[in-house]
């Protein structure tokens, strides 16, 4: 059985108990409240209507001569005549009761007695009430618990949708259920109690850590049907659904750009106040956005969760290793539509593109000198303050540049990571490689203003312009 499917098997099982409990907890309160709201409809069928057993207290010789006297006259007895007498005394007694409620208010009346033609009528307790009550029509005598939620089994699944009764008592939100005010208040304790197996990051949620593992096992199970592109998380399917789709419903009060998503609005507009309010705690740099300060801590940390699957090298971001991949596909989607061009990353598109447009964005504010990418203009200000924070750690030479550094660091390798593809020579160089590759097509792009020479090699024509100059001399 492979991890990821264990992993699923573990986390069916712990749902299904998590599962298990909560409803028998739910069913357990359902019944202390079935419980409570019967004992209180029993008090109050007691108070509403209570029904009164009278019996008559008499002499019993007396009793049994009437009996007598009524079996010899042959009449079927005086049920008739008692009954009236007895719904007569009845109405007497409630009436009774009623002046004596009114004048003396918690007077006990357990035992009543009454002596209208010789006999007494007591009062007995009822032994069970017959009387049903609908709590809906009536207004009840016993006011309930008001912090006691007594809500029927359909009515707890039937609640408003405006009902939050859990609040936190730090910052004041409230929420609908319990278990999601739990999981708020660790925003504010900073407990974290899920960690990742692999590499020792926590979470304080349990789905969040699911996402994460999806990082180290590469599993992306939400596909999208219109072009198949997969995805680990459901948020970010939708999102991308809009690329098809073409929706932007986020759009800047400012310039009036439009987005798919809020969070890149929010970013956007700080373009416009300047705000940067995520600032990195080990060297001080702010960022307007919380995704760029946490790509930029991995350069102190050294982490880079994102491998390649093919060559297992490793980056700080999914930008880069997406564009990484396509160095072993050969993928090139970007393409200039002025000369068919084509490039592996959005990026190089827009600087190639620059070159067609002359567009020079970057302009140094000591010489005025333009460029069309800011890394150049950036290496071009360190020939004005003469900083140079690349060092050699082999030899100690220092470069302005980090480029310039990893190809003085291939002459201590010897790596010569760019091979020609008709002779096989290799070299340390880009540039090298494409002055070499000239030698077998023939190519000399290079030509004198004066005589009209071709040259292969730049450097070669730097040197043919110092002879006119002299001839000149």
């Amino acid at each position: 059985m492979s991890s990821v499917q264990a992993f699923r098997d573990f986390i069916t099982q712990r749902l299904t108990a998590a599962a298990v409990e909560i409803f028998s907890v739910f069913e357990r309160t359902v019944v202390q409240y079935e419980e409570e709201l019967d004992r209180q409809r029993r008090l109050l069928e007691i108070t509403w209507k209570p029904e009164l057993k009278l019996h008559r207290i008499g002499s019993p010789k007396r009793r049994r001569d009437e009996t007598q006297l009524w079996l010899q006259d042959g009449d079927s007895g005086p049920d008739e005549e008692e009954e009236e007498e007895e719904e007569e005394q009845l109405c007497l007694v409630k009436e009774e009761e009623e002046e004596e409620e009114e004048q003396e208010g918690d007077e006990d009346t357990g035992q009543l007695e009454m002596s209208p033609v010789g006999h007494q009528w007591i009062k007995e307790e009822p032994e069970a009430p017959e009387v049903t009550v609908h709590l809906e029509d009536e207004q009840p005598l016993l006011q309930p618990d008001p912090h006691l939620r007594t809500f029927s089994r359909e009515q707890s699944f039937l609640l408003p949708a405006d009902d939050k009764s859990y609040l936190c008592d730090m910052c004041g939100k409230s929420f609908r259920q319990q278990g999601s005010l739990l999981l708020h208040m660790r925003t504010h304790t900073g407990e974290k109690p899920y960690s990742c197996e692999a590499c020792g990051k926590t979470f304080s949620q349990p789905s969040h850590l699911l996402v994460h593992k999806r990082t180290h096992t590469g599993e992306k199970p939400h596909r999208c049907v219109t072009c198949g592109k997969h995805f680990s998380q459901q948020g970010t399917l939708m999102h991308h659904m809009k690329t098809h789709s073409g929706e932007k419903p986020y759009s800047c009060e400012t310039c009036g750009k439009s987005f798919r998503k809020q969070g890149n609005l929010l970013c956007h507009v700080r373009t416009h106040t300047g705000e940067k309010p995520h600032a990195c705690a080990i060297c001080g740099k702010c960022f307007s956005d919380k995704g760029n300060l946490l790509r930029h801590k991995r350069i102190h940390t050294g982490e880079k969760p994102y491998s390649c699957l093919t060559c297992g090298k490793t980056f700080r971001q999914q930008g880069s290793l997406s564009c990484h991949m396509r160095t072993h596909t050969g993928e090139k989607p970007h393409s200039c539509v002025i000369c068919g061009k084509s490039f592996s990353m959005q990026s190089s598109f827009l600087f190639h593109m620059r070159t067609h447009t002359g567009e020079k964005p970057h302009s140094c504010e000591v010489c005025g000198k333009s460029f069309t990418k800011q890394s150049y203009l950036l290496c071009h200000m360190r020939t004005h303050t003469g900083e140079k924070p690349h060092s050699c750690e082999t030899c100690g030479r220092s470069f302005s540049d980090k480029g310039n550094l990893l190809r003085h660091m291939r002459i201590h390798t010897g790596e010569k990571p760019y091979p020609c593809d008709m002779c096989g020579k290799s070299f340390r160089q880009q540039s090298s490689l494409s002055c070499h590759v000239r030698t077998h097509t023939g190519e000399k792009p290079y030509a004198c203003n004066t005589c009209g020479k071709t040259f292969s090699q730049y450097g070669n024509l730097f040197v043919h312009r110092k002879k006119h100059v002299k001839l000149e001399s």
